[in-house]
């Protein structure tokens, strides 16, 4: 890439961004298997859950982010719009180690104790619907209001649902690159036209299902507990997590030689919207929060509950310093969007903040709380959230190297974003 014009170098993954990707996919499968060895299951299941459903987030991002930019018609990220491209592409990787993870960690089972100290045959994951006999009237392990949620809440339905989602958003992500590489062969507005509509399409069906997916894949994890503010939640967090991802890999892609014709008036594009996102995040949390403290009801203060036990209750501060202050006090000024290292190093705490929030999504109605708050993340958190960054980063940058150019030099607003000024 040596011209600000030059748009037909192809990018090469190679050198200490390869060596490392590698080197941390080791580290988790090291995490993995020594949680299994060690007698960790349960723990070893819930952490595989958090970073498939992340990998998946992330991917996902990606195919949002190009379909807003043609549903919007919008001209300022044409030049940048390869990255979300191939994240969109890894989306079937990250899909089918998701739906692999669900399957195994409801097939496999345990027993455990329960509340009420009875023996129960239960399932790694989703313990509370999943188990044996909790819907059959006939069983001790009967449960009234599971039972009357099994016409929607069963194994079945549960993967029919999973697989027609990602399956979906797989489709639209390989169809929006697909339409961007051949208008770069033919030129015109013909695939222009056709990825404008096919975004609109899809911005319909995401936006219908994202929170029903949410719903099945980390709210029935606690199943009798139940809020319609948490897809919204959920859609929140991963859009502010995959803009980080987005914005970190243009930053350091930027740094070893390509686009170049990425501008200071481009990335403080892209951290306005973290800064916004950020703010609607904290928005959703806290109405969450404040209407389930205000109604006092046990049934959905339970869910909270289990987030102040001693042993959570740091995490969940620090969850709401990390991702809210954070970025409202250091994005809240112009010139700190425009600094590449602040943006950078924001875009660093905002993915492992939002680890965090998956964290405590997931491990107090699963794992539940251990003997300090120190303890809740340690080797096997750690092992398998690096385990999973080299995954994603080798698939994502193996994607990329695959686009013949980093920029689609024919989109019609290309023009407008390598002029890009704000």
């Amino acid at each position: 890439m040596k011209t600000h014009n030059n748009f037909d170098g192809q990018y090469e993954f190679v050198g200490k961004a390869k060596k490392w990707s590698l080197i941390c996919i080791v580290i988790g499968l090291v995490a993995i298997l020594g949680g299994f060895a060690l007698g960790y299951t349960e723990r070893t299941f819930a952490n595989l859950l958090l970073m498939t459903y992340y990998f998946a987030a992330v991917c996902m991002c990606g195919i949002f982010f190009c379909a807003v930019q043609y549903a919007a018609q919008a001209g300022w990220s044409a030049s940048m719009i390869r990255i979300p491209q191939a994240f969109g592409k890894v989306l079937p990787i990250a899909a089918i180690t998701l739906i692999v993870v669900v399957i195994a960690g409801f097939s496999l089972t345990h027993t455990i104790t329960s509340e009420e100290g009875k023996q129960v045959v239960a399932p790694y994951l989703y313990k509370i619907w999943a188990a044996v006999g909790v819907t059959d009237p006939h069983s001790e392990n009967y449960n009234a209001v599971i039972a009357g949620k099994a016409g929607y809440m069963n194994k079945v339905g549960f993967i029919i649902r999973l697989i027609c989602f990602l399956g979906s958003y797989c489709i639209f992500g390989r169809l929006l690159a697909k339409y961007s590489e051949a208008e770069d062969e033919v030129g015109g507005m013909f695939y222009y036209k056709k990825s404008f509509n096919m975004s609109c399409l899809f911005l319909v069906i995401f936006g219908f299902t994202t929170p029903i997916y949410a719903f099945d894949t980390i709210m029935s994890l606690e199943a009798e507990w139940f809020s319609t503010m948490f897809g919204w939640y959920n859609f929140a967090a991963m859009w502010v997590a995959g803009l980080s991802v987005i914005t970190l890999t243009l930053i350091r892609l930027k740094r070893i030689g390509y686009f170049e014709w990425v501008t200071e008036d481009h990335m403080h594009s892209l951290t306005k919207f973290i800064f916004g996102f950020s703010i609607f995040w904290t928005y959703v949390w806290f109405a969450q929060f404040l209407l389930i403290y205000y109604a006092n009801i046990p049934e959905e203060t339970v869910y909270f509950f289990k987030r102040w036990e001693p042993e959570f209750k740091p995490w969940f501060w620090i969850n709401i310093v990390v991702n809210f202050l954070a970025p409202l006090l250091v994005f809240m000024s112009r010139d700190s969007k425009r600094v590449y290292r602040t943006v950078e190093i924001m875009c660093v705490i905002l993915i492992v903040g939002h680890w965090l929030d998956y964290f405590m999504m997931i491990m107090p109605g699963t794992v539940g709380p251990t003997s300090s708050w120190l303890t809740e993340i340690g080797p096997i958190e750690i092992g398998v959230f690096l385990g999973f960054g080299g995954l994603f980063t080798f698939t994502a940058m193996t994607a990329l190297t695959k686009f013949k150019s980093l920029v689609p030099k024919k989109h019609p607003f290309l023009q407008e974003s390598l002029h890009h000024h704000i």
